[in-house]
């Protein structure tokens, strides 16, 4: 079940209130604790809160603290974008929303409003984020004023956008002609023929009228006489210039009267027909040109027992007959009114015990990289593990320790000497506070001597004496191991500078293999755009037999699972299916049925095809059967030529983040680095290699 909905609109002026009002009401119907979410919000007055959160979260009385409702504001989202950090973007929105999954049973994500003129990056937006939170989307558009086939052609657009990157659950149009709907509702199911839920909601005029309140905080004015109605709702407006017999037969129901303020006829005559029988309610009155009546006119109003909202403007009365003309209607808080129509009106037009049917039998297949990064943080963070970084003297690992001191993700020892360190944090400008990480100079570290002893006694059947030793502890690479082996560090991570076989000599003489397993294998995390794939094995066997082979994917399999990926096995080939041979084809096969035998529950294809692995029309064509073909998460190549230049191809022509390799079989973590490595890379292997020590 998903535990959340996005609703993304657009356009401006869609009629989403209704949406998110009604979906709140049905959703609190069905859970107990419902969370409202925006990810970015309008720019407010300092001390003003969004206006659709105070109208959400204030009329279902949610229990949420409003700066947990929001992520950014506008100008904040596009000052971040102009700075090239979008991915901090999403990354906070990330942060923001987990917080709420964790605490409520159902999350409404509300998306932006379109109401600026750059539509076009706000519909990038909601799709970034609706695709990162994995939550599926209600699209929601409207009709007003456009003809049947510029909606259907919007609304397929918009539809086709969203679909190839998340689940579109039910498109909504609101504000359609009443005489349209049946019409429009099915153009929109014979265009769009996809089984998404098509619901069409009527204009209601009521809901398109601005409130007095409204048109007094855009035109500036200030209320005179009827503060407790002025949430009336004008349907319409007309000027009184005319003299009142005339005037008085072009009022309308809930119009909104426009005269200059010195019009004493204009007012008293539209306020004595609005208690009269014989003449239709008015809502209010605007007095133009800054003119206040005479104090005798307003003793005289001021002695009525009832008084419609009369608000002052300074404008003249052209100018604001067309401001007025202009006015969205907006939902508030204090228009309960407005709210409960709203939620009638999604409760008579949307089949809601569909709509949650489908909400609670929903499974998203989307895991994106930015949701992959998130989840390792958190599973980091819960129980924090003590990392040695042997290469101290690297400015990428100074830049990465950095950053996970800044994140409070482990605790960190570096090696080398604690003056060259504070030397080189200085000339690189790296914002690293040197006593809150851990210094270990080898041969000045108390535990020298015993690490010295300890490692002649596990080697000395390999004729290795006293100098030896003290002089193999020298090197960094021994000495972070030895940290590990005696249980002073938990994990390390290394091979910015040095080679993976100086990264993996000490692992495989001491730390050793865990039991069952015959080999050490690796596997790299493939953030794509829309996906996390695990490659395997990349960086250490050269050329695996089929039993070493089969090993390399029940273990890739368990890392994936491990780690958050449903584990579909891939074993690489030339050929897909039995349609292959030769020696290369029959060892992936044996190794294929060697894995099924040790894990007879893995979902697992091969020999295989990486385009019929991944691409699930050609995967679909050469193997219809197939549970793996198409959607295949790990992939295990033949040989170690196959696996490192395609994961460096993949990394390069795509802008994948490869992190690994993590290194699968020893006892305890030790992982290798590309000597081409990032500080983001050393950052996120930092990451998984504390994640491996919390299970060991």
């Amino acid at each position: 079940m998903s535990k959340g909905i996005y609703v993304a609109t657009i356009e401006p002026n869609s009629g989403k209130s209704v949406v998110v009002l009604g979906l709140m009401r049905m959703l609190l119907g069905k859970t107990a604790k419902v969370g409202y979410f925006r990810p970015i919000i309008e720019d407010t007055v300092d001390g003003e809160m969004d206006n659709h959160i105070n109208t959400v979260v204030s009329y279902f009385e949610l229990d949420i603290n409003y700066k947990k409702t929001f992520a950014y504001t506008r100008s904040e989202v596009l000052d971040l974008y102009n700075k090239g950090k979008s991915g901090d973007v999403i990354d906070e929105i990330i942060k923001k929303y987990k917080y709420l999954e964790e605490r409520f049973d159902f999350v409404l994500v509300e998306g932006t409003d379109f109401s600026h003129e750059n539509s076009s990056l706000e519909l990038d937006i909601n799709l970034l984020i609706s695709k990162n939170l994995g939550l599926p989307a209600i699209i929601v558009s409207q009709g007003d004023g456009k003809s049947l086939s510029e909606v259907v052609e919007n609304v397929q657009l918009a539809h086709d956008a969203f679909k190839e990157e998340v689940d579109v659950l039910s498109i909504m149009t609101n504000k359609v002609n009443p005489g349209d709907v049946e019409t429009l509702k099915s153009l929109l199911k014979t265009r769009i023929n996809s089984g998404t839920d098509i619901t069409v909601i009527p204009k209601i005029n009521s809901l398109a009228s601005p409130t007095i309140k409204e048109i007094t905080k855009n035109l500036g004015g200030n209320i005179l006489f009827g503060k407790d109605m002025i949430n009336n709702q004008s349907e319409n407006y007309s000027v009184g210039a005319m003299q009142l017999r005339n005037y008085l037969t072009h009022l309308k129901e809930n119009a909104l009267v426009i005269t200059p303020g010195d019009r004493a006829d204009i007012i008293l005559g539209a306020l004595q027909a609005n208690i009269s029988k014989n003449y239709p309610k008015i809502s209010g009155i605007v007095l133009t040109g800054g003119l206040i009546p005479e104090d005798s006119i307003l003793k005289l109003i001021e002695g009525l027992s009832s008084v419609v909202p009369i608000v002052s403007v300074k404008q003249g009365t052209f100018s604001i007959t067309n401001r007025i003309g202009k006015i969205r209607s907006r939902i508030y808080a204090e228009n309960t009114e407005k709210i409960e129509t709203s939620i009638a009106t999604f409760e008579q037009h949307v089949a809601t015990k569909k709509l949650s049917e489908d909400l609670v039998t929903f499974q998203s297949d989307i895991f994106t990289p930015r949701m992959f990064q998130y989840n390792l943080l958190q599973r980091a963070l819960k129980d924090k593990k003590h990392i040695v970084l042997p290469e101290g003297y690297d400015e990428r690992v100074l830049r990465a320790a950095a950053k996970l001191i800044d994140a409070h993700v482990v605790e960190l020892t570096l090696i080398g000497e604690k003056e060259r360190i504070q030397e080189l944090i200085i000339k690189h400008d790296i914002p690293l506070n040197i006593d809150d990480i851990n210094i270990v100079d080898p041969q000045n570290s108390p535990h020298f001597k015993d690490y010295v002893n300890t490692f002649y006694e596990l080697r000395k059947h390999k004729n290795v004496n006293l100098d030896m030793a003290r002089d193999t502890m020298t090197d960094v690479s021994y000495f972070a191991t030895m940290m590990i082996y005696k249980g002073h560090a938990d994990g390390m991570v290394s091979g910015a500078v040095h080679t993976t076989a100086h990264t993996l000599r000490p692992a495989l003489q001491f730390i050793k293999t865990k039991p069952g397993a015959n080999i050490v294998s690796s596997v790299f995390f493939m953030c794509l755009e829309d996906r996390v794939s695990i490659f395997g094995d990349c960086a250490i066997n050269p050329n695996p037999n089929a039993e070493q082979l089969a090993e390399i994917a029940v273990s890739s399999a368990k890392t994936a699972k491990d780690f958050g990926v449903e584990p579909k096995v891939a074993m690489l080939s030339y050929s897909s299916g039995s349609s292959g041979k030769g020696e290369d084809v029959e060892r992936v096969r044996k190794a294929t049925e060697i894995a099924k035998a040790q894990d007879p529950n893995l979902k697992i294809e091969g020999p295989i095809q990486y385009d019929a692995a991944v691409d699930m029309r050609i995967g679909k064509s050469k193997l219809p059967d197939s549970e793996v073909a198409g959607q295949a998460s790990v992939l295990i190549f033949p040989d170690l030529n196959t696996g490192n230049n395609t994961y460096k191809a993949v990394q390069r022509e795509t802008g994948a983040l490869a992190i690994g390799p993590m290194l699968q079989g020893l006892n305890k973590p030790v992982n290798d680095l590309s000597r081409g490595c990032t500080s983001d890379d050393i950052y996120s292997t930092v990451i998984i290699t504390a994640i491996q020590a919390q299970d060991l």
